[in-house]
């Protein structure tokens, strides 16, 4: 019998060691992947704020994606997260700009973060280069179009996401279903759809044959049938700081005035054009948390490489293509969101 307890004993004590190492092995492979993919999955941060600076406002789609990828990356972690938005894309003056800042500036020093997130040109040109460059307070940027370099960044404070279009590769996708290349451009009067137009040129050197800033739903539309006959392409930019625009207004204007094929680099302009490829302002959020909570581990920013964008989403409007006779290749279908 007591052999026999002595046999029980062993096993017991065989099944708890051999429990404890594989614990050991599951909560050692959870480290290792949380290392490879930057991410803190099960770490939280008590006591620690973040607060996110929007240049524009809540319901314009870009911000809100952007906040949504700031959001999920944050969630769980117990981060105390202030969101505070410039308004600028609605106000787009330096007058306005200035003063916007000096609110959001207000906010930083009343709020205390550890780490602050900015989106968008705006919040850095007017709040950051002026008020923080170097300074102790860390700050992660995202969204800023093309160069940061001309506000004599990155700063020994900064870690940051440059935003970089994906309209070369739309124009490939687009010159498969016109009759020409001659590429036509039409966006807001916004100094950000200005920069877009400087860049696609300096960086891409894509010319456009045709080129409208307008600055109300009536010029858009007037400057949409010009299109129709002096190019082959159409690059629609960004509808923002356009007043009076109606998303179905436009949905019917295009469809009986489209004669070419059109693109979006937008997922908000998708509805108009016949296909979209598009940034995710998520992956951007997404990225500055997570590097935000880099910083709070005890990582310097300027030791932090500053990135690109990468993801890009594609987008057929099935109605578009009816509409102009194009046939859409089977490979693109396949990889597409489809709108009908």
């Amino acid at each position: 019998m007591g052999v026999d307890i002595i046999k029980k004993a062993i096993l017991v004590l065989l099944f708890v060691l051999l429990s404890a190492v594989m614990i050991g092995c599951i909560a050692e492979e959870k480290t290792a992947a949380n290392q490879t993919t930057g991410e803190n999955i099960t770490k939280t941060y008590d006591g620690k704020k973040i607060l996110y600076i929007d240049s524009y406002h809540e319901g314009y789609e870009w911000s809100d994606g952007i906040t949504k990828g700031v959001e999920s990356a944050l969630d769980g972690t117990r981060i105390e997260l202030k969101i505070h938005r410039m308004d600028t894309k609605r106000n787009d003056t330096a007058e306005f700009g200035k003063l916007a800042a000096l609110k959001a500036k207000s906010v930083i020093e009343d709020f205390k973060p550890d780490v602050v997130i900015v989106s968008d040109d705006p919040a850095f040109k007017y709040l950051l280069m002026p008020y923080y460059r170097d300074a102790s307070l860390p700050f992660v940027f995202c969204a800023i179009n093309w160069d940061a370099s001309i506000y004599g960044a990155p700063y020994n404070n900064t870690a940051g996401m440059i935003e970089v279009s994906m309209t070369p590769r739309l124009i490939d996708f687009l010159k498969e279903y016109s009759k020409g290349d001659r590429v036509g451009f039409m966006a807001g009067n916004t100094t950000t759809d200005w920069k877009n137009a400087e860049y696609y040129k300096k960086l891409f050197n894509i010319s456009f044959t045709s080129k409208y800033h307008v600055n109300t739903f009536e010029e858009w539309k007037q400057s949409y049938i010009k299109l129709q006959n002096e190019v082959d392409i159409v690059i629609l930019e960004n509808n923002a700081g356009i007043t009076n625009w109606d998303k179905k207004d436009a949905e019917i204007f295009v469809l009986e005035n489209t004669k070419i094929p059109a693109g979006a680099t937008a997922e908000w302009m998708t509805p108009y054009t016949l296909i979209g490829y598009t940034k995710m302002p998520e992956e951007q959020g997404e990225w500055s948390a997570l590097t935000a909570l880099r910083i709070l581990d005890g990582k310097k920013p300027s030791d932090i490489p500053q990135v690109t964008n990468k993801i890009g989403r594609l987008y057929v409007n099935i109605k578009m293509a009816d509409k102009i006779g194009a046939v859409i290749n089977p490979d693109l279908l396949k990889n597409a969101i489809i709108i009908r």
